[in-house]
């Protein structure tokens, strides 16, 4: 254990360098969350220079596609051939990606440039997780998820704003050009200051296997973008994608256990608590990204509440978050409990999630906000809990797959909560829209279920009248679908196991640590 050895010996320089480290992921992980959210508020200015309105969803869907797809290939790679590299080189495909979108021409040019920058972005957040991982027992672990828990706060709140001030004073380009200097700082801190064990697998990328996830994951995220909106959900070209999808996926399961080196291995769903926090994981975003897709919507549709300070609508939700989740790291690093959180976060989540429902055209913002800081709390439990569990149910040689496919589970879990809730919001709008205001009524939603400011603004009195009523009752349902949602999450969490976590030090004598996990993990921090 001369690992351990020297990390007491040295104590001063554990906290220092491991800072510095995550100064550097923290920035990286600020790239991941920061881009889409500012890149949103500028594709209006972008569709008025490049044009092409009709293909303004593909440069959302080609971004979130090429994440999505290379997320389980980037946690695979650093596996196999070390995590440094496969991370430095995400970073640097993202920000070529990144360059090559600000200098788009049009926009044919700029979706293909967002698909490179998304392949480069799948590797970001598992590289952060994954280092993390390998730097941090699971017990320590608990004292930066408040930091991780604020980069992403701060992304939620501060993306629109950034990305209105950067489109107004320095034009949509450098929405794109902002990750470069954050990007290069981040590459350079890296470079000097982290030193893992380098690594070279015998075996070969599993490529077949790489190819069949990639088309099963393709399909799923076009069937919950294009369903509903592009495409009737009934329509011969989602029935195929849906096909496709499943036959992939089915055929990516079976050649999983025939691969020398797959690239999501089975075993690791051998582990309950890992199939649970991966189950937890995707209710988590199904709701998160739900929420904070309708809770603007409602506030500037029916309290009145201003466009441009969106972000802000959602400060009590985020703010609760970060303190949960700063209070839950702590304790977990205090006492090595965890499962008390998971729990409590379902059913703060599904209490919060069910008081949105009760929203109408008379709640008070005050009111709307306690509800939010519900929710908040709930997901301020699971965040992050969910990424720490997964990583101590895995060997460490599985770091970067768990890493990735808990990401994954989140992401997809995210693709079909805006998906799914979408649809059932729309179809309420549509409606109350035809029952309060008849053909008008109908005429006024035909295009698009979600108006702006400006264009609510322009609707006669009774039809604005109609469409806070149609507002109030799409969110009523898909906050409530969102709460029957999550009592999967709660169902999951009351049968997680409290495995003992890694770095909490040694078993009681003939103890040995369920779930197949090793007793300790070797730090690695002294490697830096």
């Amino acid at each position: 254990m001369a690992d351990t050895k020297t990390v007491e010996t040295e104590p001063e320089k554990q906290p220092r360098s491991v800072r510095v480290v995550l100064l550097a992921l923290m920035i990286t992980m600020m790239l991941a969350m920061l881009d889409n959210m500012i890149v949103g508020t500028a594709m209006p200015t972008i569709v008025g220079e490049l044009g092409g309105l009709e293909h303004l969803s593909w440069v959302v869907t080609a971004y979130t596609l090429a994440t999505a797809a290379s997320t389980p290939l980037w946690g695979k790679l650093g596996d196999m051939y070390g995590r440094k590299g496969a991370f430095m080189t995400s970073i640097v495909i993202f920000l070529i990606g990144s360059a090559l979108s600000g200098m788009a021409q049009n926009m044919g040019e700029l979706i293909g440039f967002r698909a490179i920058q998304g392949l480069g972005a799948g590797g970001l957040m598992v590289g952060v997780m994954a280092i993390i991982g390998d730097l941090i027992p699971p017990r320590e672990r608990g004292k930066y998820q408040g930091m991780m828990a604020g980069v992403m706060a701060l992304a939620m709140i501060g993306g629109p704003l950034v990305g209105g001030t950067i489109t107004d004073n320095w034009g949509w380009r450098w929405s794109f050009y902002i990750n470069l200097p954050l990007g290069v700082v981040s590459l350079a801190l890296i470079s000097a200051v982290l030193h893992l064990p380098k690594k070279r697998a015998q075996a070969r990328i599993d490529y077949l296997g790489a190819a069949l996830l990639t088309v099963g994951i393709t399909s799923i995220v076009l069937v919950t973008t294009w369903g509903g909106s592009e495409y009737a959900w009934s329509s011969a070209r989602i029935m195929e994608l849906i096909a496709i999808g499943v036959a992939s996926l089915i055929g990516f399961v079976f050649w999983q256990t025939r691969a020398a080196e797959p690239i999501v291995p089975l075993h690791i769903f051998r582990s309950r608590n890992f199939t649970l926090m991966s189950l937890i994981g995707f209710v988590t975003g199904f709701v998160m990204f739900g929420a904070t897709l309708f809770l603007p919507l409602y506030q500037q549709s029916v309290q009145g509440a201003s466009a441009t300070n969106s972000g802000l609508l959602l400060l009590p939700m985020l703010g609760a978050m970060l303190v949960t989740s700063m209070v839950a790291g702590r304790v977990t690093t205090n006492s090595g409990k965890y499962k008390i959180f998971p729990v409590v976060g379902s059913v703060a989540m599904v209490i919060g999630l069910y008081l949105l429902s009760t929203m109408d055209t008379g709640t008070s913002r005050l009111t709307s906000g306690v509800f939010m800081a519900v929710v908040g709390l709930g997901m301020g439990c699971l965040m992050q809990i969910t990424m720490l569990v997964a990583q101590n149910s895995v060997e460490m040689k599985d770091m970067g797959v768990a890493s990735s496919s808990t990401t994954l589970f989140r992401t997809l879990g995210s693709s079909f909560g805006v998906a799914i809730m979408g649809a059932l919001f729309n179809s309420r709008v549509q409606d109350v829209m035809s029952e309060r205001a008849g053909a008008l009524g109908s005429k006024v939603t035909e295009q698009s279920a979600q108006l702006d400011a400006a264009s609510l603004a322009k609707l006669p009195a009774v039809a604005r009248e109609a469409y806070q009523h149609a507002v109030s009752a799409g969110t009523h349902s898909a906050f409530l679908l969102g709460a029957a949602v999550a009592v999967v999450a709660l169902v999951a969490a009351v049968f997680v196991k409290e495995v003992p976590l890694k770095g909490a030090g040694p078993a009681k004598d003939g103890e040995k640590p369920a779930d197949g996990t090793a007793e300790t993990q070797p730090p690695l921090v002294d490697a830096i």
